[in-house]
């Protein structure tokens, strides 16, 4: 892995980790923390930035803190595609597999909790708190590689930029202990250029149909990015979903 800008911050502590309760340590108690605080480090990287590329040694395991990352495959004509989002919370890298299997890519500024990766699978052995959490996880993800399918395959233009809102949304909601039944207010963290580029949309046509969901009311704009939801039920009606179920969890 390239390493060239990457920068390493201080460790805060557990307590006040603002993933915490989402995280793979969620279910972790006192003891369980320390061990892992001895394995931990933390590592930064500015938007635009190579994580990792598919087929490169994983050392680490990793917790998204702040900011978005995407999972691309590339095929070998050299045509790419997202096959996912890693927000806040999300873990990056499979305890047993040594390679990545996808490329991993800063969208926003990016910070992420790191584990070495070969005392965490000795720790997953030990601890069965986070061995727990990590499968409620890989379900989780698993949910949302589906919705995902769903999103690029068969929604509309209109339901793709509804769904992509809810899920930032409710994540948002979700890491900041707020229910999802009352207004949602958020800054989105993606350009539209991003979004265009990552739901297989041209620029125009976002812009047509945020306009479009603005007009309509579903969401509020302030400026290009900080987003308000009165009624969470009627954008998830916009986005085709009547479930709480997959990525908008």
């Amino acid at each position: 892995m390239d390493t060239t800008h990457i920068h390493f911050t201080g460790h805060p502590d557990c307590g006040n980790c603002p993933i915490r309760h989402r995280a793979v340590c969620a279910r972790c108690e006192t003891d369980e923390l320390a061990a892992l605080e001895q394995i931990k480090y933390y590592r930064s990287f500015e938007a635009g930035q190579t994580v990792i590329w598919s087929g490169d040694r994983m050392d680490f395991v990793a917790s998204v803190v702040t900011g978005i990352a995407t999972l691309t495959q590339t095929m070998e004509d050299g045509r790419r595609q997202m096959v996912g989002l890693l927000l806040p919370s999300d873990f990056v890298g499979r305890p047993g597999r040594e390679r990545a299997p996808y490329d991993v890519t800063a969208t926003t500024d990016l910070v992420m909790c790191c584990f070495r990766k070969k005392p965490f699978e000795d720790m997953m052995v030990r601890t069965p708190h986070i061995g727990q959490r990590l499968l409620e996880m890989t379900l989780d993800e698993l949910d949302a590689a589906r919705e995902w399918m769903l999103l690029l395959g068969r929604k509309t233009a209109r339901e793709k930029i509804a769904s992509l809102i809810a899920i930032i949304g409710r994540r948002d909601s979700s890491l900041k202990l707020r229910g999802d039944k009352g207004p949602l207010t958020f800054d989105l963290p993606l350009t539209r250029e991003a979004m265009a580029d990552y739901l297989g949309l041209t620029l125009e046509t976002v812009s047509r149909q945020i306009s479009a969901l603005k007009r309509d009311g579903v969401i509020s704009l302030e400026g290009k990015r900080h987003v308000s939801v009165p009624d969470v039920d009627r954008l998830l009606e916009e986005a085709g979903d009547d479930t709480d179920g997959g990525m908008l969890a």
